[in-house]
């Protein structure tokens, strides 16, 4: 359990979380980031189109949750993705490479499931620190 010292990261910019979890968690200069799926916080449904489109959604969805802990994408030092067919690999590394195109890039679990909430298809959650640029 976290100590009293652990703030709850909530933001409107992404979608809200469900009443077990907060969107993050800022503890000891880090921020902890709870999954985050392809949906657009402004319809709460998943964004229409490509498998690749709902990665960058999630993608974006964390940006928004890390700029609410006065962090980044840049400031990410691991990554975890869940997705439900190994076929989604390679998409999901094409945008992967698109917003972690820095030299040195976070490390990285990606695990195939057979099912995810909501019935999604792919999965991401983060942990960067704080601050920087």
């Amino acid at each position: 359990m976290p100590s009293s010292s652990a703030k709850a990261v909530f933001t409107a910019e992404a979608p809200a979380p469900s009443p077990l979890m907060p969107q993050a968690v800022v503890q000891n200069g880090m921020v902890y980031c709870s999954g985050s799926l392809g949906i657009d916080p402004a319809t709460n449904d998943f964004v229409k189109g490509t498998f690749q489109d709902r990665v960058r959604q999630s993608l974006a969805n964390l940006e928004k949750v890390l700029m609410a802990a006065n962090s980044n994408l840049k400031n990410v030092v691991k990554v975890n993705i869940f997705i439900t067919s190994p076929q989604l690999f390679a998409p999901l590394n094409e945008v992967y490479a698109e917003v972690f195109n820095q030299e040195v890039k976070p490390c990285r679990s990606c695990v195939v499931v057979a099912a995810l909430g909501l019935d999604a298809d792919v999965e991401i959650e983060c942990t960067a620190f704080v601050g920087g640029t």
